[in-house]
């Protein structure tokens, strides 16, 4: 399942060379992930409720363009591959505008137990929405 959301590009998210900063790119992800966990019915405090927690272990990322104040981004979240208590997402983040991608990143997440703190099998529920195939 592909999802897609819409931030706009706020002059607090600007740093002093007048571009989105890069630090703000992942921030602007982890909304997608979120909106993405939600929209598939696994929302964090679904998962929470089950003792599930996710932990980003990775993200791999290529910053392709610059992004200004008011432009509205497009940040598109989709499963690439599932193992067996981690999952892979790709994100990509497009200006609205112009179509124009601005990053391409890869985000590699683990399921794990809150109590434990120790990795667990991701759960059906969740790898059910995760199906690549």
């Amino acid at each position: 399942m592909e999802t897609t959301l819409e931030v706009p590009v706020r002059s607090t998210e600007v740093d002093f060379l007048g571009h989105v900063n890069n630090a703000k790119y992942l921030e602007y992800m982890e909304w997608g992930r979120e909106d993405w966990y939600r929209k598939a019915g696994c929302s964090f405090d679904n998962l929470w409720v089950k003792n599930i927690g996710t932990a980003t272990v990775n993200i791999n990322i290529d910053y392709l363009g610059e992004c200004y104040r008011g432009d509205i981004l497009v940040i598109k979240t989709a499963p690439v591959r599932v193992g067996n208590s981690s999952f892979v997402k790709s994100q990509q983040i497009f200006k609205k505008q112009s179509g124009k991608k601005v990053t391409d990143a890869h985000v590699t997440t683990v399921t794990f137990d809150l109590n434990t703190r120790k990795s667990i099998t991701v759960p059906s529920e969740l790898k059910k929405q995760l199906d690549v195939s």
